[in-house]
C-alpha cells in the first residue's frame, strides 16, 4: 500500500512539474526590465513590440500562447519581438497595463502592438483575445493578420 502511495505521489509531482514547464508566464520576472529589454532588441532589429498579457491560470493565455508558437509563429517573429507579461489575479504589473491603455480591462489574454517610440499601435481593448479557446488557432492568426495589416 505504501509503494502505491508513493507511486501516485511520485506520478503527481512529475506531473505538476512537467505542467509547470509548459506554463507560458514568468511569474517571477522583471516584467519592466523585460519590457526595456524588449524595444532595445526592437529598436536594433527593426520590428515592433509586441506585449502579451495573461496569467498562467488563464486557459485562454496558455491557448494563445501555443497558438503564437504555431501557425502565428513566423507572422509575430518576423513584426515583433514579444514580451509576455503576467499580471497574476490582476494584481502584478498593472502600472504596464495602465501605461498602455489598460488592455486587461475586458478580460485577457490582451495584447498591445507598440512602436519603438513608445506609441500604442494597437491594443485590444475589447476583451479580443479573451475568448482564445474558441478562436482556435486559425482565429488568432487572422486576429493577428489584421491587426498588424491594419496597423503597419
Amino acid at each position: 500500500m505504501l509503494k502505491k502511495l508513493s507511486a501516485v505521489l511520485l506520478g503527481l509531482l512529475m506531473s505538476a512539474t512537467v505542467l509547470a514547464a509548459d506554463l507560458p508566464y514568468d511569474e517571477k520576472a522583471d516584467a519592466p526590465a523585460e519590457v526595456a529589454a524588449a524595444f532595445a532588441k526592437a529598436q536594433a532589429t527593426n520590428r515592433k513590440v509586441l506585449l502579451v498579457f495573461g496569467a498562467n491560470w488563464c486557459p485562454d493565455c496558455r491557448e494563445l500562447d501555443k497558438a503564437m508558437h504555431g501557425q502565428s509563429a513566423a507572422l509575430i517573429d518576423a513584426k515583433f519581438v514579444v514580451v509576455k507579461v503576467d499580471i497574476g489575479r490582476f494584481d502584478k504589473n498593472m502600472a504596464i497595463s495602465n501605461a498602455y491603455g489598460t488592455p486587461t480591462k475586458k478580460g485577457i489574454p490582451a495584447a498591445v502592438m507598440v512602436a519603438t517610440d513608445n506609441r500604442v499601435l494597437y491594443a485590444t481593448k475589447g476583451g479580443e483575445l479573451a475568448d482564445a479557446r474558441t478562436m482556435g488557432e486559425n482565429g488568432i492568426y487572422d486576429f493577428f493578420s489584421k491587426a498588424i495589416a491594419a496597423n503597419q
